[in-house]
């Protein structure tokens, strides 16, 4: 019995925390990756752009809650998320077309690129703050919980109640789906195999008819898709404050060079590495060790590594380690 109150513990707290955290991180990981696969630079407005994404999801959800449109148990952020797409979608166009694209044409170096992206990235964080303001902002509706630790004690019978929030299924669900219509566009479509050609050898795929405009109008197309999905589930699971996606690039940056920057595959695996590795480090383990250790062993202290105040740092230490001993990361990637 202490077992299985151990183990729903370490899921009520690690595992399903870390698996929804993880979905969010693949999520974005895939847009950093796809950006430097594709178009050769490391884009650090990536945080922002999904910031900015969110925000047009937000300001549409609170306009339908305003009309009374709803989704029943499922939050009505994702009525609005479309929209905020189509909002995203509209900015890294112009955003290309106004900035980047002059870039290109001048055969600038892919520093120079990474430098623009940086200044991309405080207007966009200006222009979200001032539109929606710095502060928290919660949009989440619907159903809260789809088994809550209350109902899980009273079928089981255990000490220990395993509660999994609506979010988190969502979050799960969503990321599944999108990975999967990702890989089956790269994969299948003739557009999705002219961006891998391209990505893998821009001359030659010149060569061979493929335009290169309509490649990066694509990649930018997905990217924006990728980024507000990423952005919007993060938010619903926990809140949006725009500071905290500023903060975010650290995880998503992690997560692709871990997995092997320019790998989606990796960018995947990358993400549950980095949210696992930060929610293990910054668990408090006294429960679970109270659990499972005889009684006169059971820790006095939280048995915590890390206070969650420092769960990015996790993050820094994984990427130093990464591009210290194996920069193309663990599917090898283009090498960083």
């Amino acid at each position: 019995m202490d077992l299985l109150n151990a183990f729903v513990a370490l899921s009520n707290f690690v595992l399903v925390p870390a698996i929804a955290y993880g979905s969010q991180l693949a999520l974005g990981a895939l847009g950093v990756t796809m950006i430097y696969g594709i178009l050769r630079f490391s884009n650090f407005a990536h945080g922002d752009t999904m910031a900015f994404g969110t925000m047009a999801t937000i300001l549409i959800t609170w306009w339908f809650q305003g009309m009374g449109l709803h989704l029943g148990v499922l939050p009505t952020a994702l009525l609005a998320l479309p929209f905020g797409i189509a909002a995203c979608m509209v900015l890294l166009l112009f955003t290309d077309r106004a900035v980047y694209r002059f870039y290109r044409a001048q055969k600038a170096k892919p520093v120079i690129l990474v430098i623009v992206s940086i200044g991309v990235m405080f207007v966009l964080n200006g222009l979200v703050r001032f539109i929606i303001g710095p502060g928290d902002q919660r949009f989440a509706d619907g159903a809260r919980f789809i088994i809550s630790a209350r109902d899980f004690k009273e079928a089981t019978g255990l000490d220990e109640g395993l509660a999994i929030k609506s979010t988190q299924g969502i979050t799960v669900i969503t990321a599944v789906i999108v990975v999967a219509a990702l890989f089956w566009f790269l994969n299948r479509t003739r557009t999705g195999k002219s961006m891998r050609a391209y990505s893998d050898n821009e001359d030659l795929a010149l060569l061979s008819g493929i335009n290169p405009d309509r490649v990066v109008m694509v990649t930018w197309l997905i990217v924006a898709g990728l980024a507000t999905i990423a952005g919007v589930l993060y938010g619903l699971d926990k809140s949006f404050k725009p500071f905290t996606y500023f903060q975010l690039l650290l995880p998503i940056f992690a997560s692709a060079i871990v997995g092997g920057l320019g790998s989606p595959l990796g960018a995947i695996a990358g993400g549950f590495v980095i949210a696992f590795s930060e929610v293990f480090i910054t668990y408090a383990w006294k429960k679970v060790l109270g659990y499972l250790l005889p009684e006169n062993l059971e820790p006095s202290g939280l048995v915590q590594l890390l206070s969650t105040d420092y769960k990015f740092a996790v993050s820094f230490v994984i990427l130093l380690i990464v591009l210290l001993f194996r920069p193309t990361g663990l599917f090898r990637g283009k090498a960083v």
